[in-house]
């Protein structure tokens, strides 16, 4: 049961299947915004309902004030492997027996690292897209 799990909630969403779980949300939206969320897209005065269901969720999302109007930025970001390997060498005990035999032993350890990275941010003003920006 466990991969199964693991495998469902790696599953890409897209936006007919955030459009599947939001029924009611969707079809509040004009027809101009419900064309855009199916396609995955969004445009300058988008509401933040469509634009959660064209792009899901942001990783987060920051609140502010821009000339007396309020403001908030999504931020929609992603892991990137980062691969490096180290080099070691050294002398000492080691071996396949209770005793073990002293030797110099080399090496390489592959190290697979994770770094966030900012693929694509939103800004709404009083919750209408202001602008937006994605990475290619």
């Amino acid at each position: 049961m466990a991969p199964l799990v693991l495998l469902v909630s790696c599953a890409p969403s897209t936006p007919q299947a955030r459009i599947a779980d939001n029924p009611g949300r969707f079809s509040r939206l004009s027809e101009h915004e419900k064309d855009l969320v199916e396609k995955g897209q969004i445009e300058r005065g988008m509401s933040m309902p469509g634009v959660s269901l064209a792009w899901g969720e942001p990783s987060s999302r920051y609140e502010g004030s821009r000339a007396g109007k309020a403001t908030e930025r999504w931020v929609y970001s992603s892991s990137e492997p980062v691969y490096t390997g180290t080099f070691t060498t050294g002398y000492g005990w080691g071996g396949p027996s209770r005793y073990g035999y002293r030797g110099y032993d080399i090496g390489m350890s592959p190290r697979i690292d994770f770094v966030p990275e900012d693929r694509a941010s939103v800004l709404f003003v009083n919750q209408r897209v202001e602008s937006w920006e994605r990475k290619h």
